[in-house]
This record gives structure tokens, sequence and C-alpha cells, in this order.
């Protein structure tokens, strides 16, 4: 979130031909070379990603072969979930940590009624564990750091 908001900031100072030279190129890091300060590991760039409808639901959380945590959650348009606030990004980072052995999708409740209907999601934040297309655990609120881990460990194997 800082970095976004950092990148924000950047973004809105720079003024259309105010870069020049290499500062106009991109420039990034080689994947290979973990030792490069800074470096990003591919896999946590793709561990979480936002729902668009039910066939990217169907396609990124049913049929994947890795297990997905889905975070079904309230945003901004109909008022934030405190909980949600506070767990979602909680878990993003409990996800990242585990280098691509599970991704989180997260479903937006306002959006996507049906989902929260088939899913029996009664309140929010609830989170599904699924493995091969199949609901394995779940759990509704907020969790510290110890029990997100526990959580994840068991969905992992």
């Amino acid at each position: 979130m800082a970095q976004r908001l950092l990148l924000r900031r950047f973004l809105a100072s720079v003024t259309p031909g105010s870069l020049s030279g290499s500062w106009a190129t991109p420039h990034f890091q080689s994947p290979a070379d973990p030792t490069t300060p800074g470096h990003i590991h591919h896999e946590d760039l793709l561990t979480t990603f936002n729902i668009q409808d039910g066939p990217d639901f169907q396609d990124r959380v049913v049929n994947s072969e890795t297990p997905v945590v889905v975070d079904f959650q309230r945003t901004v348009r109909l008022g934030w979930c405190g909980p949600c606030k506070i767990l979602g990004p909680r878990l993003e980072k409990m996800v990242a940590k585990q280098h691509g052995k599970v991704v989180m999708a997260k479903v937006d409740i306002d959006d996507h009624t049906d989902l929260a209907i088939e899913y029996e999601v009664s309140a929010v934040p609830t989170v599904l564990a699924m493995k091969n297309g199949d609901v394995v655990d779940k759990f509704v609120g907020i969790k510290d750091e110890d029990q997100l881990e526990a959580f994840l460990k068991k969905l992992i194997g």
C-alpha cells in the first residue's frame, strides 16, 4: 500500500517530457539474481488477484491447480467492512510469504452477490480455502498471523 502511494505521488509530480535518458527507460532487475537489492520474486507478484466475474472465478479459483484462499469482503462502494480492512492486508502478506504455493482471490460481495450466495457467505470477511475446486476449510472474521499461518499450512499440506 505504501508503495502504491509513493508511486501515485511520483506519477502526479511527473509531467510529460520531463523524464529523459535512462529515467525514461524502465529498468527491471533480473529475476535470476535474488541478491539484487529490491529483488521481487515473480511468483509474489501473482499471488493476489481480484475476481472480475463468474467465469473468472471458475477459471482462476475452481479450476486452479494451486490451492486458493478466497477472501469474500466488502469494499468502498457500499461502505468499508472494518474487519475486512484489517484482515485483507494481513492475509495478503501471509499468502505472499508462501512464494506461490497458494494464491489469494479477493471477491467483493457487492459486485458478486451470486458467488457470495453460492458459497453461503453470510458475513464478511469470510475466507475459504479451496483445493481442486472444493472448499476444504473456512473461517469468518479476523485472525491473527499465527492463526492465518496455521490455516495456510493446513491448506498447502
